[in-house]
């Protein structure tokens, strides 16, 4: 079962908020990015989750195309194919879809994926996020509550954003501040509008000073603490443990303790992105360098086929993403853990 249908979705997060594990997503942009990624997951043993972003879904369909829903489509389809050799279990999700993003993007995924439904398929994607960091949280709440509704109807998981994540991703940018951390108080919020999974099951993004990309050390102030707090205001007032699946965003670049603490206090999915895209391009710099006289024609020379063939280089930029899918799979406690 290459592709998680949606009941071995719901299992794959069940057995990581259990076993006090999360899976690595990864963003993929490209036909290699997805195989590099599902290479990195059968390394590592770990059943994992690959996600598309706008921007990658814009790549995806062509640079000069950009349009958003052929590139995921695309993506997923490549994925479905080339899933069915590597004996562990993939997710598909959309990442970090903003609210202006949503009818030209998620809402056609979701409808499409009801077509699918009602048909008896299994829908193409397995979750999709919503991202309304950037609206105020009522705002964010009522439309998560509609899209939560379509998300059942298509058989599909909901991710929510509940904060603010620093840094830039595909155009969305926030200040390093005070808004990087989530309270109880949005929490009991959350749950209020959206259930706690009586109107439909989803996962959270609650913040703790998470940044997309890699800063220095010091520039950023994660406190994963916030998390296990949330997790018991909340669920003392609702008479749950542990209320909300969780979901670590921003996580390239964090140390080995911030991680642990986060998936202790139930962090079951850690998107993973900036550190992959420079395992990915590492190798080929270094093969470009090495081998500059085969891939250039110096001086006149003819070159070397067999170094500026982009088998050759892509091959060793695969490898390097995907052994640092292994890391990130080790690091969060998903290695050894496939269901296959």
């Amino acid at each position: 079962m290459p592709i998680a249908t949606p009941e071995v979705y719901a299992e794959m997060i069940d057995r990581a908020k259990a076993g006090k594990f999360a899976y690595p997503a990864v963003n993929i942009t490209s036909s290699q990015t997805v195989t590099a990624a599902i290479q990195g997951f059968a390394e590592a043993e770990s059943d994992g989750i690959i996600q598309v972003s706008v921007g990658g879904a814009e790549y995806a369909s062509g640079s000069t195309i950009k349009n958003r829903v052929s590139g995921t489509l695309a993506l997923a389809a490549y994925a479905t194919e080339v899933a069915k050799h590597y004996g562990v279990t993939i997710a598909l999700h959309t990442d970090h879809c903003v609210k202006k993003n949503l009818d030209s993007w998620v809402r056609p995924l979701l409808a499409l994926e009801a077509e699918q439904v009602k048909r008896g398929e299994n829908p193409t994607f397995q979750s999709h996020m919503f991202d309304g960091s950037d609206i105020p949280l009522d705002e964010n709440l009522v439309i998560a509550a509609e899209l939560l509704e379509l998300s059942q109807a298509a058989r599909t998981i909901l991710e929510i954003e509940v904060g603010v994540v620093g840094g830039e991703e595909d155009g969305h940018e926030a200040e390093i501040n005070e808004k990087l951390y989530t309270t109880a108080e949005d929490g009991l919020k959350t749950v209020e509008a959206l259930g706690a999974g009586e109107k439909g099951r989803y996962l959270t993004a609650l913040t703790f000073g998470n940044v997309h990309g890699v800063y220095k050390p010091g520039a950023v102030k994660l406190r994963p603490s916030i998390l296990a707090d949330i997790q018991r205001e909340v669920g003392a007032k609702i008479g749950k443990e542990s209320p909300f699946d969780l979901v670590f965003h921003g996580g390239s670049g964090s140390t080995a303790a911030e991680i642990a603490e986060a998936v202790d206090n139930g962090v079951i999915k850690m998107n993973i992105d900036t550190d992959t895209q420079y395992a990915f391009t590492r190798p080929v710099v270094a093969h470009m360098f090495t081998n500059y006289d085969g891939v250039l024609k110096v001086d006149g020379e003819v070159g070397n086929k067999k170094a500026y063939d982009p088998r050759a280089w892509g091959k060793l930029a695969e490898a390097g993403m995907a052994a640092r899918i292994v890391e990130a799979c080790q690091q969060l406690r998903s290695a050894g853990t496939r269901i296959s």
